[in-house]
């Protein structure tokens, strides 16, 4: 047994011949190498707890259906997973116009979809003209698309997207491209749920087979897939809700991958046979958001939060009472790392850290302070009391299913009382419905960051209030400010990298000073497999990255069954060998957006992007 704990802090990659090279060249990835020959049939199979929201890429939100989409659908573009930088996909090769508003995609030629049509430009243009028209294709990654002025199929296999204004994203486009011939039938893109026949029609290098809702999805490998077909027989997620079930299961040869894995359940794996660690630094942040008063996007405001908490001063104290070390030290066991910044430090071009260092954070007789100045006298029960008579005794809803959240909560519960302010701890098996309904004082949260910032950025915006009690919204703090709204805007149009960092850390700032959104740090991803079913598999980054979540396939694409012909040798699909010899053909301007877009800081990706579920249920 090996466990991998390969570390990840590296610098920012160098914008100059590589990221050139790479932009303009498209560096592509190797097919597996060939299977062993063998009758019998070779199968992973994934424990994952995490319900499916909808198998439809214009409404699915939650990490595990925004990951399955990255192996049944090709992107325009994808991330390399050594270097994190953009590559081809179904777009070969690109350019753009020198204002940067014109962005024109060559479509590979030997993409097809699964049931024998070939993938044009017209799907591209479908997929992104209806995401453009249609609110219910947009709820998932209608961000991407705000800034669209046209998109046109030229030719066949060429589109032209014309924008309002430069976007910076453009080699960062995260969705889904569908079939025009079987989606431009369907009415109500709401409803639809992409489960109604099998095997769902797609393009990418697995194709979704069977799905028992709560049990299993089966996925076959696309032969036909233009990079190379997996070298496995089969794929399939199997629900397993208990998390200590889970690591049983993996014992006993059930499930060959777990993750999410507490500290705990990390170390009971230790020394064990047939099964290989794997410790990579975490691309998702941890926290909680604090109620200021849910509105719609008109002002109106609805549900039952606590009035005190729309006071900046409590909201400061409450946080004041957060001992972040002390949360990774215990609740996580080390394994994670205590900060603030709403971008974790492995992308560290962007990454945001406030002057006052974490560890002075948490300062109990400041919060006292804070709560005594601004009127809140402390109640005979040792609860302060609102200048109105309310004391400050708050709901705090965690995620039952994570023992993190739940000992976190616990902690700060503690914590809390010494400044007079009561957290009522209450572990709930969901918190859609509290988010809908505005019924929440605090939850915990957490979402998962891709290479790009942009996304996670988009679900603080004032847009991503609903427009209706119960209706579509992005953000799970009812967050809303204009200064941030423009820094935004702003961060989109700059394609100079160090300018729009700048840019995106004032975004962070605002978001640590209000406390709506409050951050306690990035837990470590713990995973583990059976070494006895699979040789080895690319990490992303690789080395040390992680397994599960990637902002790609390449993990489930290069997997190399145990005893395969090269297992051990360093095959296993090498994903980032090879290169490709389609040119892009950019100008000086898409070179500096390539940089800009593609740059990817310690390499790791997100996956789960969307509006928030829960926390840990977002991308």
């Amino acid at each position: 047994m090996a466990i991998s704990v390969t570390r990840t802090r590296p610098g920012r990659l160098a914008a100059g011949a590589a990221a050139l090279a790479a932009g303009l060249a498209g560096v592509a990835v190797g097919a597996p190498p060939a299977q062993a020959d063998s009758d019998e049939k070779t199968s992973i199979t994934i424990a994952v707890s995490q319900e499916v929201d909808s198998l439809s890429p214009f409404q699915a939100v939650r990490v595990i259906t925004t990951s399955l989409h990255r192996w049944m659908y090709d992107f325009l573009t994808n991330y390399d997973p050594e270097t994190g930088e953009t590559i081809p996909a179904l777009a070969e090769s690109w350019e753009t116009s020198e204002d940067g508003l014109t962005w024109t995609y060559h479509i590979r030629q030997d993409a097809t979809w699964t049931d024998g049509e070939p993938v044009t430009a017209e799907d591209v243009a479908w997929t992104f003209n209806t995401m453009m028209t249609d609110p219910a294709a947009a709820e998932a990654n209608g961000n991407f698309v705000e800034n669209f002025e046209t998109v046109t199929a030229t030719d066949e296999y060429t589109v032209e997207i014309q924008l309002s204004q430069p976007q910076v994203t453009m080699l960062a486009l995260d969705v889904p491209i569908l079939p025009e011939h079987i989606w431009s039938g369907i009415e109500d893109y709401g409803a639809f749920n992409n489960d109604e026949e099998f095997p769902i029609v797609s393009n990418g290098p697995w194709i979704l087979t069977d799905y028992q809702p709560n049990q299993t999805i089966t996925f076959e490998p696309n032969e036909d897939y233009w990079r190379g077909a997996p070298q496995f027989d089969e794929l399939v997620l199997r629900t397993i809700n208990d998390a200590d079930a889970q690591v049983e299961a993996l014992r006993a040869g059930e499930v060959d991958f777990v993750q999410g894995l507490t500290p705990a359940q990390f170390r009971s794996l230790e020394g064990e046979e047939n099964i290989e660690l794997n410790q990579a630094d975490g691309k998702r942040f941890q926290g909680m958001t604090l109620n200021p008063g849910a509105t719609l996007q008109d002002g109106t405001p609805f549900g039952d939060g606590h009035p005190a908490l729309q006071d900046p001063v409590v909201r400061e104290a409450l946080v004041r009472t957060i001992d972040r070390e002390a949360i990774y030290e215990v609740a996580y066991g080390g394994f994670g790392e205590p900060n603030a910044g709403y971008i974790p430090s492995r992308y560290d071009i962007y990454h945001w850290e406030p002057e006052r260092p974490v560890s002075e954070e948490f300062d109990i007789d400041a919060a006292n302070q804070l709560l005594d100045d601004a009127g809140y006298t402390m109640g005979d029960d040792g609860i302060r009391v609102s200048p109105d008579g309310r004391p400050l005794s708050f709901r705090f809803n965690v995620h039952a299913d994570n023992p993190q959240y739940v000992q976190a909560a616990q902690m700060m519960a503690e914590w809390a009382s010494d400044a007079g302010m009561e957290l009522k701890v209450e572990p709930v098996s969901e918190v859609g419905s509290l988010l809908d309904d505005g019924t929440y004082d605090i939850l915990t949260t957490g979402w998962s960051v891709n290479p790009d910032p942009n996304y996670v950025l988009s679900i603080n915006l004032c847009s991503g209030l609903p427009t209706e009690v119960g209706g579509p919204y992005l953000s799970d703090a009812y967050f809303c400010n204009d200064e941030y709204d423009q820094l935004y805007q702003q961060q989109l149009a700059e394609l100079d990298v160090d300018a729009r960092a700048e840019l995106v850390k004032q975004m962070q700032e605002i978001l640590y000073e209000t406390n709506v959104f409050v951050v306690w740090g990035y837990a470590d991803a713990l995973e583990a497999y059976r070494s006895d079913v699979i040789a080895e598999m690319t990490p992303q980054p690789d080395p040390g990255g992680n397994y599960y979540g990637q902002d790609g396939y390449w993990s489930w694409w290069s997997a190399v069954p145990a005893g395969a012909e090269g297992s051990g040798e360093g095959g296993g699909g090498d994903a980032s060998a090879a290169s490709d010899s389609d040119d892009g053909s950019n100008t000086a301007l898409v070179i500096g957006i390539i940089v800009a877009a593609a740059v990817v800081i310690g390499a790791v990706f997100f996956l789960a992007r969307r509006r928030s579920a829960t926390a840990e249920d977002r991308e």
